[in-house]
């Protein structure tokens, strides 16, 4: 329970911040990675350096970069890496199926929940097991 407490607490503590800054304005590495919830599990240590190797392998992600070697990013930026993660952890492609979509910009992903399994996920036995769980919670009620 104490856990749980406290880690509402920290999320308030998060919201309050972001939510603080402007949308124009730009937000450090740690905001994004925090922003992108990638912790470590174990640690709870925010996971920096996921944001550093997409950079590397997605052309796209151009943040400002000052003379301290700071990373900033803007709100666009942000998006693209929100799409990212959703393509790379929640759908489960690999970095060269999310680099195909990025640089086409073929599925937008608005479109991309209306197209057919076979085409929009390549990963057919997660999203198989995800509408499965869906049922079983259907029939539970």
């Amino acid at each position: 329970m104490l856990y749980y407490l406290s880690h509402l607490k920290s999320l308030r503590i998060i919201l309050i911040t972001m939510s603080n800054k402007l949308d124009k304005a730009y937000k450090t590495i740690g905001e994004v990675a925090n922003l992108l919830n990638l912790k470590n599990i174990s640690s709870g240590k925010l996971n920096t350096y996921i944001l550093r190797y997409w950079e590397k392998e997605f052309k796209q992600i151009k943040p400002l970069i000052l003379n301290n070697r700071r990373r900033y990013y803007d709100k666009k930026t942000i998006n693209l890496l929100i799409k990212i993660k959703y393509l790379l952890k929640d759908e489960g492609m690999t970095i060269k199926g999310v680099k195909n979509i990025l640089d086409n910009n073929r599925i937008d992903l608005d479109d991309h929940s209306k197209l057919p399994i076979s085409i929009s996920n390549k990963n057919l036995k997660t999203r198989l097991n995800k509408i499965s769980s869906i049922l079983k919670e259907i029939k539970k009620l």
